[in-house]
C-alpha cells in the first residue's frame, strides 16, 4: 500500500487534525528538543557556573507546530527558535534551524511562518537569512515584560 504525501506530515493526525509538531535537533515530537552545554565536574553535575551559564544549561530549542487546528492548513507550521541570552550570537539560533528545515524536508509542508515579537534584530536578522520575508504585522497582539508589542509575521516557502 502506498503512503500518500499527506500522511507524511506530522503536523496532522489521521483526519487531518492537528498533531504533534517537529523539534529539533533530536527528535520530533509535541514538545521542544533542547541543545544543551558540555556538562563536567564531578560534584555539581551542570558544572561550574560562569558568565556563559552553568556547564549543561540550555542553549535553545526550535520546533514546528501545527500553524491551525483545521485540515485546510495542515501543509503549514508555525516555527520558533530560541537562545539563551548567554548563548547569543554563538551560531545557536543557526544550528537549530538548519536541524529542523533538515527535518521538515521530508515531510508534506509547503510553507512556515514566524512570529517575531518587536523590536528582535537578532531573530529579524537569522529568519531573512533562512529565506523568510515579511508579510505583515500585527500591532499590540503580546504582551511582554509587562508593555504590549507587535509581531512580525515571516513566511519562508519549502518543498
Amino acid at each position: 500500500m502506498r503512503r500518500s504525501a499527506a500522511s507524511k506530515n506530522p503536523h496532522s493526525g489521521p483526519m487531518g487534525e492537528a498533531g504533534a509538531g517537529a523539534a529539533t535537533p533530536v527528535a520530533r515530537t509535541g514538545t521542544a528538543t533542547p541543545l544543551t552545554g558540555h556538562t563536567e565536574g564531578p560534584e555539581d553535575p551542570k558544572g561550574p557556573a560562569g558568565p556563559e551559564g552553568p556547564a549543561g544549561a540550555l542553549l535553545g530549542y526550535a520546533t514546528s507546530s501545527a500553524f491551525r487546528p483545521k485540515a485546510a492548513y495542515a501543509p503549514s507550521v508555525e516555527v520558533t527558535v530560541y537562545c539563551a541570552p548567554h548563548a547569543a550570537g554563538r551560531g545557536i539560533g543557526t544550528l537549530l534551524y538548519t536541524s529542523l528545515f533538515k527535518a521538515l524536508a521530508d515531510e508534506d509542508v509547503h510553507r512556515a511562518y514566524a512570529g517575531i515579537t518587536q523590536p528582535n534584530e537578532a531573530s529579524t536578522r537569522l529568519h531573512t537569512r533562512f529565506g523568510f520575508r515579511h508579510i505583515g504585522t500585527y500591532t499590540e497582539v503580546g504582551r511582554k515584560f509587562g508593555r504590549y508589542r507587535d509581531v512580525a509575521w515571516y513566511q519562508k516557502d519549502l518543498g
